[in-house]
């Protein structure tokens, strides 16, 4: 049964590494005129290179003879140095137009992958660790860029040096030829017997520096976390076991390649030593007839070099299979699942009222454990919704429902009685404001920031929404005040400060409907005050979703919807609920007493 396994497992990874290389291809296929170039110059660079013995031999053969023909051997010598400057020129036109294609692919590959990750669906990115897709798109496609450029350089150069030179040899004793090609399978064997084993252990070895960077990743964003806990030394030994363990991977990967070059010498020092010995036997049984010693001459820089292929091919082996297995995690990236496309009937919800109704919706993270359960519930345009319960309850699990983060399992949601994934994304997430608990800023000025939803605003409706939103004071203390840059890896500014600017985004874009999840929660108590009339004339006409733990912000919500384990047990106004004295009420008092 084990064996079965072992066996069903290995026959899995050569077909993964089979249909890895036919996605390179069709990528490489893409820039067929560069990769016709490329082969037709590496072809007349081997027959130059090849020619040159040829011409040796015979030079030699008129330097033997009786009288030296030196009319002759000046012109082959004048011949070979032209050849010589050919090749030159062919090899470095051919390399230029290597590394152009393979910068090309990787292009391709890295603005697929960045297209790739805004399609596919949070709950791909939910199993993923940010460093390990950081590391993919980035160091991935490197080690790969180097394999792919070192092959083109070498790998096809290499096997039509391997053609060229058996053609040769053939013209020139077959029996000889055979003496080389009987012993080359042995170089296939060993190369290949030690390619399975690098190939193993630099895909390990590519898994664990995903890990690694997935690690570091974590560690810098949560420093403050890790220091507060004096967690350092428990930090410090879990990278030292990723770090061994890369390191053991890579060792033992670097070591089965280190012994493909030295095996495959060896083996083309047998085919040198047998063409040579094998050549002076005939030369001297057949007085010259049989083969001369300046085609032996040529014969010995022909084996020579139909050998030297396997060894510079050995040695590209290891980029090789690197590149492969870095090429098998980019790709097992790109043909991640997408989010479904907008439906041919979807519509464009160009100005929603903002009736919101979820019908019988079911939904779970995960199959075997259900989190919200026939959930029902009708909103009119112009309410405003507040969603209250414990930690885990749904209340977020709704909201991303909502914005079509996540589809139901079951049920519907309708929008202005239309459902939901019957309407065009864009158009239903261009309807919704959102702001959340946790904060996101690019890499980009103030202004740039704001104008995060509608690029074309003017400067006086950014101050507008500034104003509005209580943030136009600090923004003037900034250094170049709405011209400074920000973001989240620059600092600078407080979670309160990002939090404002988060609420500035959505009241310059005015939607129909709002998205509150604990909008307020990182800002000091006077300025929720402010921010929270701010958003009572905001929300008014609006349909409004409010998730708050402060319980103080929501009373005068319309309707206030309490939740636990994913059901709604209470719903009516402040007033309504404290009446009732139930799970809401006890909710409220404990945030005051």
């Amino acid at each position: 049964m084990n064996n079965s396994k072992i066996k069903s497992k290995k026959e899995s990874n050569k077909e993964l590494k089979n249909n890895t290389i036919k996605s390179v291809l069709h990528l490489i296929g893409k820039h067929k005129i560069h990769a016709a170039l490329s082969l037709l110059f590496a072809l007349l660079t081997v027959a130059f290179t090849l020619y040159v013995p040829i011409l040796t031999g015979k030079s030699i053969d008129y330097m033997i003879e009786g009288d030296t023909d030196w009319k002759n051997i000046k012109k082959i010598i004048i011949t070979i140095a032209v050849l010589v400057v050919l090749t030159i020129i062919l090899q470095w036109i051919m390399n230029v137009i290597n590394t152009k294609m393979t910068y090309a692919v990787v292009k391709d590959i890295r603005a697929k992958a960045i297209r790739k990750l805004q399609n596919v669906p949070l709950s791909y990115l939910d199993t993923q660790t940010q460093g390990d897709l950081v590391s993919r798109v980035i160091a991935d496609v490197d080690q790969f860029a180097d394999g792919l450029l070192l092959g083109f350089a070498q790998f096809f150069t290499g096997v039509m040096t391997i053609i060229g030179t058996l053609l040769f040899m053939i013209s020139i004793n077959i029996k000889i030829t055979l003496v080389v090609v009987l012993v080359t399978p042995l170089s296939f064997f060993v190369a290949s017997f030690i390619s399975k084993k690098t190939y193993s252990m630099f895909t390990k070895a590519t898994l664990k520096r995903g890990e690694q960077t997935g690690f570091i990743d974590e560690m810098i964003g949560n420093l403050k976390v890790v220091k507060a806990y004096t967690h350092e030394d428990e930090a410090i030994k879990q990278f030292d076991k990723l770090n061994d363990d890369l390191a053991k991977y890579s060792l033992k990967a670097l070591f089965y390649s280190s012994l493909t070059n030295p095996s495959t010498r060896f083996v083309n020092g047998l085919v040198y030593a047998g063409v040579g010995v094998f050549g002076a036997i005939l030369i001297v049984t057949t007085g010259g007839v049989g083969l001369t010693v300046g085609q032996l001459s040529s014969f010995l820089s022909y084996a020579n070099q139909y050998t030297k292929p396997f060894n510079e091919i050995s040695s590209v082996i290891t980029e090789l299979q690197n590149a492969i297995a870095c090429a098998q995690r980019i790709f097992e990236f790109l043909e991640a699942p997408e989010i479904e496309k907008d439906l041919p009937d979807a519509i464009t919800l160009s100005e929603a009222k903002g009736d919101v109704t979820f019908d019988d919706v079911s939904f779970s993270y995960l199959p075997e454990q259900r989190l919200i359960e026939h959930f029902n519930l009708d909103v009119k345009a112009g309410s405003r919704i507040a969603i209250v319960g414990p930690t885990g309850c749904g209340k977020t699990t709704l909201i991303n429902l909502l914005m079509r983060f996540y589809d139901p399992v079951e049920g519907r949601i309708l929008i202005d009685g239309h459902e939901n994934n019957h309407i065009t994304m864009q158009s239903l997430r261009h309807s919704f404001g959102m702001v959340l608990q946790e904060t996101w800023l690019k890499n980009a000025t103030v202004r740039e920031n704001i104008a995060m939803g509608k690029p074309d605003a003017t400067d006086e409706e950014i101050i507008a929404a500034a104003k509005a939103a209580h943030s136009h004071s600090f923004i003037k203390r900034l250094p170049k005040g709405y011209d400074t840059l920000i973001g989240e890896e620059l600092g600078g500014l407080s979670q309160g400060q990002k939090q404002l600017l988060s609420i500035t985004r959505v009241m310059l874009c005015l939607p129909p409907m709002l998205i509150l999840d604990e909008a307020t929660s990182s800002i000091d108590t006077i300025t929720e005050r402010r921010i929270q009339k701010a958003f009572l004339k905001l929300m008014e006409g609006r349909t409004s979703f409010v998730v708050a733990h402060r319980l103080s912000t929501i009373k005068e919500s319309d309707v206030i919807l309490v939740m636990k384990d994913g059901n709604v047990i209470e719903q009516g106004s402040h007033d309504e609920l404290i009446v009732q004295k139930g799970f809401y009420y006890n909710l409220y008092n404990s945030q005051f007493n």
